[in-house]
């Protein structure tokens, strides 16, 4: 399975993006600040949004699914029960995962942000597509969710995974680091070789490469490992 970016753009006014590379099995952080073009390249890469120019080849990928980040955007469901059957899903596993089962009659518009996030995300990790693209994952999360969802990631195997964020705190185990800057997609390779590449790095992380320390990974504990390190 491959996804590949042949000088791929898109457009809005005076703003351009333009993005070239192949994304293969594993899991892939695209970084950028916010209004970079994280969410458009997404789009493009789902085939929900088409290129003004370029072309997108997705190489042995039957299956697709794109996380946007406002939950919002995917409810269908009148009640959160019937929210997580509308994703092909038995109601009770994931409701007692994201703990939510005491709502279950409840519409999912009456959630809160984060409590409508967790349930969307669950439904969409419950299953495994050949392409996943995770479009700022962590908003809305509590540290303690966002540990979570990092751990599952990192145990995550199968097909494509894509991480469009701009966090800084808190990452899984990733494979290779993409960033977006000055409207171009930037390959800063595999890990841990990319982190010397990547400008949008984390402070922390900058300063215990600076301090002389090689991170195998970018996740809490890679992090901590490398401090302890002697």
């Amino acid at each position: 399975m491959k996804l590949h970016l042949n000088a791929t753009h898109a457009y809005r006014g005076d703003w351009l993006l333009a993005a070239q590379g192949t994304f293969c099995e594993g899991l892939h952080l695209v970084s950028g600040d916010v209004g970079s073009g994280k969410s458009t390249l997404a789009l493009m890469m789902a085939g929900l949004l088409s290129p003004a120019g370029g072309s997108i080849v997705r190489d042995g990928i039957s299956s697709i699914m794109i996380s946007l980040q406002f939950p919002e955007y995917h409810v269908t469901g009148a009640t959160v029960a019937e929210e997580c059957r509308s994703w092909g899903l038995e109601s009770d596993p994931i409701l007692s995962e994201v703990n939510l089962m005491d709502k279950r009659t409840t519409a999912p518009l009456a959630l809160s942000r984060g409590e409508l996030k967790r349930l969307h995300l669950a439904c969409v990790l419950a299953k495994n597509y050949d392409l996943l693209l995770l479009d700022e994952p962590f908003s809305s999360l509590d540290a303690r969710e966002k540990e979570r969802l990092c751990e599952h990631l990192s145990r995550r195997t199968v097909g494509i995974t894509v991480l469009f964020t701009h966090e800084q705190t808190c990452f899984p185990q990733v494979d290779h680091i993409w960033e977006i800057q000055h409207g171009e997609l930037l390959d800063r390779g595999k890990m841990p070789d990319a982190l010397t590449r990547w400008e949008h790095a984390p402070a922390l992380i900058k300063k215990i490469i600076s301090a002389g320390k090689i991170l195998k990974n970018i996740s809490h504990l890679d992090l901590q490992e490398a401090v302890c390190r002697t």
